[in-house]
């Protein structure tokens, strides 16, 4: 089955599942999340546990070549359809042209994974088009901070736990976008749960997670967008005088994102309702239009504009430029003190 440059995650569980195989699966990217997901299927999967013995072969990049991976693939499988062969570290693999030279002719019962975490393969290697031709060609992307409440509603959804937003919006905020890491706080929530009641609520990811229900960056942005000044400063205190709950700086990147969505918001055709809201922001639900709508109430779209200049000079502050010595806490109280006023 050809593969495409588009090729997603999804779409290859599915075929895994359906045991529709490929040649070949070249897995690449910065998140290795989805490229142990797949190759961990496909290693324990595809082949019986008798058949595994003689036909599956799993190799480091550090250790071998692609002349050695190529004539490993050429071999036919002992008493069974198919033989595995994973490479993992691929990206040690420095010369492809061995690569190159199988991926012409590939052996269709032979399923040869390969996994260069990372980054991509060299655009200029023949390898990855000639992989897309007979096999599949998957990039495995880093999630960006936006995409991490849906994923986190899946995969909890996949294990029959729900989950209210603001649980969502803690978890995602504190754990940040590494996946490998997220899943693991995921499946520690999930276990801490009795079988009468499959909710996440905050006191619960308060507890497993250790994120503070009443100090995190969800209630942080709830009282910027209500204007609630004390809330806010007390927030920014408790992280400044408590580093190890997590870096003030982190909660740039949110704020930035409201105030840039509220900016669309102020210009929409229509802002009337929170409907109109979430269909400009193309939200899935209007639940998380209600902060943009109380956000039209309290920032004008000049001051909307300012904010989101002040974010990025406090951003470049918190990098050095122009700050020679004002602390994190410093900087983020002056942020502060210049939305409210």
């Amino acid at each position: 089955m050809p593969a495409k440059q588009g090729t997603t995650f999804q779409g290859i569980m599915n075929d895994l599942k359906a045991r529709k195989f490929s040649p070949i699966y070249i897995l690449m990217g910065e998140e290795s999340y989805y490229i142990d997901q797949i190759s961990d299927y496909i290693a324990n999967n595809v082949l019986s546990p008798e058949e595994q013995d003689f036909n599956m072969t799993v190799c480091f990049g550090s250790d071998v070549s692609a002349v050695q991976i190529a004539d490993m693939a050429r071999r036919f499988p002992m008493m069974s359809e198919y033989q595995v062969i994973i490479v993992k570290e691929a990206q040690n693999i420095r010369s492809l042209e061995a690569l190159e030279k199988y991926l012409k002719n590939p052996v269709k019962s032979t399923i040869l994974v390969w996994c260069h975490k990372n980054g991509k393969i060299d655009a200029r290697k023949k390898a990855v088009s000639l992989a897309q031709s007979v096999g599949i060609v998957f990039e495995s992307k880093k999630l960006r901070e936006y995409q991490l409440g849906d994923f986190i509603q899946n995969f909890l959804k996949q294990k029959n736990v729900a989950i209210d937003p603001k649980s969502c919006q803690m978890i995602a905020d504190h754990v940040g976008a590494d996946l490998s890491r997220l899943t693991s706080e995921l499946e520690k929530v999930i276990l801490s749960l009795s079988n009468d009641d499959r909710r996440v609520t905050p006191e619960i990811v308060e507890r497993e997670i250790g994120v503070s229900k009443e100090f995190n960056a969800f209630e942080l942005r709830d009282a910027i967008v209500n204007r609630n000044v004390f809330k806010a400063n007390q927030i920014v205190n408790y992280f400044d005088k408590n580093p190890k709950a997590g870096s003030l700086y982190s909660f740039i990147p949110l704020l930035f994102s409201y105030f840039q969505n509220l900016m669309i918001v102020h210009y929409a055709p229509k802002n009337s309702s929170e409907n109109d809201i979430a269909a400009a922001l193309d939200l899935k639900s209007s639940w998380g239009a209600k902060d943009y709508f109380a956000g039209l109430k309290n920032y004008s779209a000049r001051k909307t504009m300012d904010i989101i200049s002040k974010i990025r000079e406090t951003d470049a502050k918190s990098k050095g430029l122009d700050n020679p010595n004002t602390g994190a806490g410093e900087l983020m109280k002056e942020l502060i003190f210049f939305i409210f006023h």
